[in-house]
């Protein structure tokens, strides 16, 4: 039997997600220590970056040191350049300014960055070194699925959202933009590439992005913007991957409150898609013009508590808690 064991917490917002096998070899490991003069400039250079915003006064924050550390030892040796994998931390103590910025209340957060860009989902997995491993290796595995035959495409999973790029060839500027938003979004859209002969016939105009929405009925749409302008090929694909509308589930809905966003919530039965057409067209109309507004709003907003009544939809609004800028400052 393995005994139990109860440590006094100092503060709620230091927390530990899952049960933690702590049991490590002690190394030397250099973590980079960020601050205010050079943390754009590390994460900007680094294609991926792991980062432990932590406190020294917390426990947890403590026990994962030694664990982070192995961690980055393993993933050096998979990846020895400097600028492919970047393990980093923050004091979030001594760089409160930080910390706020990237709305950081509990400890320790993991955070992953992209070429200085935070992923919005950040690491909830097991605080081990394999996992922390592992989470690496998924981040840097390539994210297209490449197409072998056109009629590969007339099978994509139709359920999902789907990017489809059609290139003359894979060494281009176009392609590694393409390849560098995929890195971002994969997440929320499936990605795929087809090249040379067998992406000619839907080349007719050169190389080219089409969204497949999801469904049958919905029509294909073409990106009409430069291929080798990161911003507007970002853009273009967030917003056919991350909907106005999306559906509030209990596995996203931390993630979700902490985008920093304000709810709109429509409860509805599952059976009931007329509403859900309606609300989804209304909030299409009145807001379409203020997403990249609402996406990049800093401001206070509300975190909700939701019970699940049915298998997929929320019913029950149970407690409302501060606004999440308020609570980081309790």
């Amino acid at each position: 039997m393995i005994p139990a064991i109860f440590l006094s917490l100092p503060d709620l917002r230091c927390s530990l997600l899952l049960l933690v096998t702590w049991v490590f070899t002690p190394v030397t490991a250099e973590i980079i220590s960020l601050d205010t003069e050079n943390i754009d400039d590390i994460l900007n250079n680094a294609d991926v970056a792991l980062v432990n915003f932590y406190a020294d006064w917390c426990r947890f924050s403590q026990m994962l040191h030694p664990i982070f550390e192995e961690a980055s030892n393993v993933i050096k040796e998979e990846y020895p350049n400097a600028n492919q994998v970047v393990f980093a931390r923050v004091d979030c103590d001594q760089h409160s300014d930080i910390a706020q910025r990237y709305r950081i209340s509990k400890y320790p957060t993991l955070k992953l960055f992209r070429n200085g860009m935070m992923m919005k989902r950040e690491y909830r997995g097991q605080r081990s070194v394999k996992a922390l491993a592992d989470y690496i290796r998924q981040q840097k595995s390539d994210p297209i699925q490449e197409l072998h035959d056109l009629a590969e495409i007339t099978t994509p999973d139709r359920s999902k959202r789907n990017i489809i790029g059609y290139f003359e060839q894979k060494d281009s500027e176009n392609y590694r933009v393409f390849e560098r938003v995929a890195n971002i979004l994969h997440d929320d859209c499936a990605f795929l590439a087809a090249f040379g002969v067998v992406s000619k016939p839907e080349r007719y105009s050169g190389d080219n992005i089409v969204y497949k929405p999801p469904g049958h009925s919905a029509p294909d749409m073409v990106y009409l913007g430069s291929m080798t302008n990161f911003d507007g090929t970002y853009n273009w694909i967030q917003d056919k991957c991350v909907p106005l509308v999306r559906e509030i589930t209990f596995e996203n809905g931390e993630e979700l409150t902490e985008e920093g966003l304000p709810f709109l919530i429509l409860f509805h039965m599952k059976e009931d898609t007329e509403s859900l057409e309606i609300f989804q067209n209304e909030v299409a109309r009145q807001l379409i013009s203020e997403k990249e507004f609402l996406e990049n709003s800093s401001s206070l907003y509300l975190t909700y508590i939701l019970e699940n009544y049915t298998e997929n939809s929320i019913m029950v609004l149970t407690q409302l808690i501060l606004p999440q800028e308020r609570k980081s400052r309790m």
